[in-house]
């Protein structure tokens, strides 16, 4: 199968007060076409830094990243707009990710236009991304404070998979939702990947959400991969101390 990403020894460290902290150390890890890999771990393992690195929201102090074959660290120009046709996110609060002074349809197609698709060509694409993510086309005129946390993360799907990325990074996509809402959610990420074979990195902290959609799972703890394997693989037989805990938290 095809890989779609490749990360080789990537280290983040930030400091506090003049004192170093390792965020990443040295990860490295694979994501195949139509795969959908997950990165588990509690809040400060790390999974949110390495989100961003993937993402060059920031850089990385070490190691390499390759999305498609190609290393785009450091990209500029042309090139780093290449980088974001083929990488896209889906973050955690769904409302906040939208301008609250355009409406979802707007927001849903502003890639598009970016990308030089005209304004019709954009309206109708954006209409059929909503029927896509299970909204109707009335949704467009919406702003967000008008939908619910479900409605709006579906438009941010949707506004994802506007330009066809690679990749798709949900970072605690679903975390803020309730429990009804957050299943949904993850169904309609299983739907999109099976019917248009979407290549995706779940974070979360939740080893009972990612259960039925990934295919792999990552165990991060204090910025190291300390676990790797199937979901049921790492649930029903954990090898790490940490990931042990980790699932009893999740299943008492």
């Amino acid at each position: 199968m095809e890989t779609i990403l490749e990360v080789k020894n990537v280290t983040k460290v930030f400091y506090k007060n003049k004192v170093p902290f390792t965020a990443v150390d040295q990860i490295s890890f694979c994501i195949k076409k139509g795969e959908c890999v997950a990165i588990v771990g509690e809040s400060g393992s790390g999974k949110t830094t390495t989100a961003e690195i993937l993402t060059q929201l920031i850089h990385p102090d070490a190691g390499n990243v390759f999305l498609d074959g190609i290393e785009y660290i450091f990209a500029k120009g042309k090139l780093r707009k290449e980088f974001y046709t083929k990488i896209q996110m889906v973050f955690q609060m769904p409302q906040d990710s939208f301008d609250p002074r355009r409406s979802l349809g707007d927001g849903i197609m502003e890639s598009m236009r970016n990308h030089g698709m005209t304004k019709k060509e954009a309206q109708k694409r954006m209409i059929e991304l909503l029927q896509m993510v299970e909204l109707a086309p009335e949704y467009a005129k919406r702003y967000p404070h008008q939908v619910s946390g479900g409605q709006c993360q579906r438009a941010a799907i949707a506004r994802a998979l506007a330009i066809a990325p690679k990749l798709i990074v949900c970072d605690e996509a679903t975390s803020a939702l309730d429990v009804t809402v957050q299943a949904q959610i993850v169904t309609l990420l299983k739907k999109l990947k099976q019917e248009m074979g979407l290549s995706l990195l779940f974070i979360s902290h939740d080893l009972g959400v990612v259960q039925n959609l990934c295919d792999r799972v990552l165990v991060m703890y204090q910025g190291r991969i300390v676990e790797e394997g199937t979901p049921d693989c790492i649930i029903q037989n954990p090898k790490d101390d940490y990931t042990k805990k980790l699932i009893e938290s999740v299943f008492l």
